[in-house]
């Protein structure tokens, strides 16, 4: 018996009959032989961990665009953080760790640069939906390494695509990075803000804070405490009433104050623009994409599916260095 096959049987002696066992996964698009010493899900964790999407998300805006501090986080370090919560609530209810783990990791790599304002800036300019919760499976089924995708599982892509509040995952550890993902956002969000000066404590909706705690370390104490007790024994992630109701009020207290706020927001419609400009550059001028996606063009892809694919894999600072490249005046050389 390989050191695969003993962690394949001890899932089955440990784990909840609602979690997702490595054995009974329904594969990858193309067969590859096992490993010996990995299981499917571990396999798919690895991958994630050393592509080249996972690497940029470190230089992709999380809510604040280019802040000045290293304590803001970014869109590796919100990642991180849904990995961790994930993982700690996964191994508690006895769900997959290694699954949850892989779904986490991997979940927003098909984020844009400058973060929501790049998604709605390409939504906009293609003049159809751009989910990066799509883009995300797009770039392990396709665009990672140079076409060929990381073949991943299909309960790891599966988990990708619906990790958005209304989606509903297949697994139940899709469902824990699901609610995860949201506990994360939620209150990291209120210490960058805080940290920016733009929201306090006593800001925030007290009937919230009396139930969830007066500090980000309480409330998120709090909040998988009650996810764990809740959700025990069930095939779905759930929470108390009190609980739910008042993580769905900080939400849209952060929306009302931090997410549309002006100061926070303010270089958004810059940064949207940005993308605009050279989404239409380079539907005018595809020749000037890299020869990767070019070959993908040659195959069939649509024009302005590739171009998307171009753009929202750029991180930040790519993304100003190409606009500045293709749109601002150099200057004389002399030569």
């Amino acid at each position: 018996m390989t050191i695969r096959e003993q962690f394949e049987q001890e899932e089955h002696e440990r784990l909840s009959p609602y979690a997702t066992y490595s054995d009974r996964s329904r594969g990858r698009e193309r067969p590859e032989e096992e490993s010996d010493i990995r299981t499917v899900f571990q396999r798919d964790r690895d991958r994630i961990i050393h592509s080249k999407s996972f690497r940029r998300l470190k230089h992709k805006t999380q809510v604040f665009l280019s802040p000045y501090g290293d304590h803001y986080r970014t869109r590796l370090t919100h990642t991180l953080e849904v990995s961790q919560l994930a993982r700690t609530i996964a191994k508690a209810i006895r769900a997959n760790e290694d699954l949850t783990e892989a779904i986490a990791l991997g979940h927003d790599i098909g984020h844009t640069p400058f973060g929501h304002a790049g998604e709605r800036a390409l939504s906009k300019a293609s003049g159809r939906p751009f989910l990066h919760s799509e883009q995300s499976a797009r770039v392990v089924e396709r665009l990672e390494k140079n076409g060929k995708g990381l073949n991943l599982t299909w309960e790891v892509r599966d988990g990708f695509r619906n990790h958005r509040t209304s989606a509903k995952p297949a697994t139940l550890e899709g469902d824990i990075v699901r609610v995860c993902d949201k506990i994360a956002y939620i209150n990291h969000d209120i210490d960058d803000g805080i940290r920016a000066g733009l929201l306090t404590e006593g800001l925030l909706p007290v009937e919230c804070t009396e139930v969830l705690g007066h500090n980000t370390r309480d409330r998120i104490n709090t909040i998988i405490l009650d996810t764990v007790a809740e959700t025990m024994g069930k095939e779905r992630v759930t929470m108390s009433e009190p609980v739910c109701t008042a993580l769905l009020g900080l939400r849209r207290f952060m929306f009302e104050e931090l997410y549309m706020n002006p100061l926070a927001k303010g270089e958004e419609g810059k940064a949207e623009e940005i993308v605009a400009m050279l989404y239409h550059h380079y539907m005018d001028c595809p020749e000037e994409l890299p020869s990767e996606y070019l070959r993908m063009m040659d195959e069939g892809e649509p024009k302005d599916v590739i171009v998307c694919d171009y753009i929202a894999g750029m991180t930040d600072n790519y993304a100003i260095l190409k606009f500045q490249e293709l749109f601002l005046p150099k200057s004389w050389s002399g030569i």
